[in-house]
């Protein structure tokens, strides 16, 4: 049941509002004491009030059964005292008096109807005993109430004479509690109206006060949609809660990311425009030179036109590595994921990797811990190897060695390459994996490449829920690893 008026408020707009909700939960906690309380105040006087009528009434009633034995009214019912006493009682408080002998029989009823009849009932049986009983019966408004009428007789025992109570009859009483309801009425009455006053307060307040608390929230609201107007890009600030502290930080630091995503967007704009003007500026000033030289032998043409033709390589290079950049970008669900044979996989990698290598006199040794099989995207695997080894031979010095090791755990496997290399600075440790960045940029015709290597490789790890670092001492050579778990993980939806 609570579960679907769940759903129905989640569904209705409305009581998904925080200020309705604060709204109707002070109005709950304000209305529901009142009520209870004033509940609980009426129930307090009825049981009072019974309990002191209650106890008038017998106390007089103890007194007329002393009378009772005074005048022997059980034997003789013609006493005129014991009479008025008892229509004096039954007018008092508007009942009816049953006086009751031994044998059961009505001796007296001041409502001359059940006279001279036997009445035999639980309560006077228990009253005969001795025992005074009172009954408080709300839905026909009377109090029933049972008294023994008792007389102190002498009996002679062991140890002498003593006094002993002897029950002679009963009085069946049953008094009404007109006046008791009456007042009651009145007092509910007033009780309404009292807490239809403290109702009209307690809404009053419970609406000032749940647009007081729900303030700050609006400001967040309205600081945020200036940010989205464009007509604001600073931090927002609402100290108020630490609920809105903990919401405007989120923002902020989104707000951060976003802008360092845009400085960055505009950065990879420029650096692809630069290094996609490069080689056009080369060919064109190529060609120009041609167009100008019109007795130019076929030898400087035939130079000219392959200088051309690496531009041309290259600027295809740099499309070529922008739309796996692109690709990388893509959801993760794009991979093709497969039991991979790791060893083999790198050791086919490394055989045609090998003939660059042997170009440029530098060594490269597979070490393998252990057999290695990983649930990967083959591909995207290959690339990773690839982008890896190639930087180690391309910035490797003459009749160096480029080593790569392959081990694993329980949960991932782990890809070392290292180099004897040129190494990288400290300063540019953290920046080899921005787009585009080359560590030593004089030299960077001279070995190749677009600077999308790294960035590719970093992207493809991060798929596969990996991670990559990077040791390296400049002149010395560096050690990039490679980390990856064994078991593809999967995005995790939320719920």
């Amino acid at each position: 049941m609570w579960a679907k008026l769940k759903t129905i408020f989640h569904k209705v707009r409305f009581f998904r509002s925080l200020r309705i909700r604060l709204l109707c939960i002070i109005m709950l906690v304000g209305i529901a004491p009142c009520v209870l309380v004033c509940s609980g105040i009426m129930q307090s006087y009825e049981s009072r009030a019974v309990r002191l009528r209650t106890n008038a009434v017998q106390t007089q009633l103890k007194i007329l059964a002393n009378h009772l034995i005074t005048y022997n009214y059980l034997q003789d019912n013609s006493s005129e005292v014991i009479g008025a006493e008892l229509a004096m009682l039954s007018n008092l408080y508007d009942g009816r008096v049953l006086i009751i002998g031994g044998n059961f029989k009505v001796v007296k009823d001041t409502y001359d109807i059940s006279q001279g009849k036997t009445i035999i009932s639980e309560e006077v049986i228990r009253s005969f005993g001795g025992e005074s009983l009172s009954n408080y019966d709300k839905v026909h408004g009377y109090i029933e109430m049972t008294i023994p009428i008792t007389e102190t007789v002498k009996v002679m025992t062991e140890s002498g004479e003593a006094e002993e109570s002897v029950v002679r009859g009963v009085m069946l009483t049953s008094i009404s509690t007109d006046s008791i309801i009456s007042t009651m009425d009145s007092l509910n009455q007033r009780a309404l109206i009292l807490e239809a006053l403290t109702i009209v307060v307690i809404i009053s307040i419970a609406i000032v006060l749940s647009d007081i608390l729900t303030r700050p929230f609006a400001r967040v609201t309205q600081a945020i949609n200036t940010v989205k107007a464009g007509y604001s890009n600073e931090k927002i600030s609402v100290p108020d809660y630490l609920e809105t502290e903990h919401i405007v930080d989120a923002f902020n630091q989104l707000l951060g990311r976003m802008k360092m995503l845009d400085d960055s967007r505009q950065e990879f704009v420029a650096n692809v425009s630069h290094e996609l003007k490069t080689p056009l500026a080369s060919m064109k000033v190529l060609a120009d030179s041609l167009l100008t030289q019109l007795d130019a032998p076929v030898e400087m043409y035939r130079e000219f036109m392959e200088d051309i033709t690496m531009e041309i390589d290259r600027e295809n290079q740099i499309i070529t590595d922008l739309l796996a950049l692109v690709r990388m970008d893509k959801k993760v669900s794009d991979l093709n994921i497969s039991t991979v044979n790791m060893n083999d996989l790198t050791e086919l990698v490394l055989k045609r990797l090998r003939p660059i290598a042997r170009k440029k006199n530098v060594e490269v040794i597979f070490e393998s811990i252990r057999p290695v099989t990983a649930e990967v995207d083959e591909v995207k695997m290959t690339l990773i190897i690839s982008n890896l080894v190639e930087n180690a031979i391309k910035y490797n010095k003459e009749h160096g060695s480029v080593k790569v090791v392959l081990d694993a755990d329980h949960q991932m496997f782990s890809l070392e390459v290292s180099d004897t290399g040129i190494g990288i600075p400290e300063d540019s440790l953290e920046h080899i994996y921005e787009r585009f960045y080359r560590v030593d940029k004089s030299h960077s015709k001279e070995v190749g490449g677009t600077g999308l290597g790294l960035a590719i490789t970093r992207s493809a790890v991060l798929m596969h829920r990996g991670s990559i670092t990077v040791k390296s001492l400049e002149d010395e050579g560096s050690t990039f690893i490679v980390k990856i778990p064994l078991n593809y993980i999967g995005t995790v939806k939320a719920v």
